[in-house]
């Protein structure tokens, strides 16, 4: 898939099909993941691959948004390791360009993703840092069900010409 193509027609993907994803596809996810850009090239990302049903079914109730897991064959956590950042704080933007290659990467495969924010809201934090017993220096930032979909979502543009602003407001 060409890349424009990809970024015009990828879409939230909530409902999927009961298929597995081969593990080969998952590593090349990650690959594109991370080659995200970072500040100062620190790369502070950390990636949990949750495949298991129990722990997946389980994460339904951490956060209002994650109704769909219970249909995903697997799901990606995307975490800031604050030991790796070479400028304090830029983990966030770093780990949100991965999550977005990942997501790029996962619809280019004929895959579907759809990003549930975890950071900043305190509760979902702490409630992911509980269920992956996470340690102190990783921060989870989101998370994202993948699989094969099973909805078909329009595409159109979302370009606002209002809000462009050249050389000054």
């Amino acid at each position: 898939m060409e890349l424009m193509e990809a970024i015009r027609t990828r879409r939230s993907i909530r409902k999927y099909e009961n298929r597995i994803v081969p593990e080969e596809m998952v590593q090349e996810i990650l690959d594109a993941a991370m080659m995200a850009p970072s500040a100062g090239n620190a790369q502070p990302w950390q990636f949990v691959v949750v495949t298991d049903r129990e722990i997946l079914d389980s994460m339904q109730d951490l956060h209002p948004h994650l109704k769909m897991i219970t249909q995903a064959p697997l799901g990606i956590l995307i975490c800031g390791d604050l030991s790796l950042e070479k400028f304090a704080g830029y983990w966030v933007q770093d780990c949100a360009a991965a999550m977005q290659n990942m997501l790029l990467a996962t619809h280019a495969k004929g895959l579907g993703a759809v990003w549930t924010g975890i950071h900043p809201v305190g509760e979902r934090v702490m409630a992911f840092r509980k269920l992956f017993n996470l340690p102190e220096h990783i921060a989870p930032l989101g998370f994202a069900p993948i699989g094969w979909p099973a909805q078909k979502l329009k595409t159109e543009s979302r370009y606002r010409e209002d809000r462009v602003h050249i050389n000054k407001w």
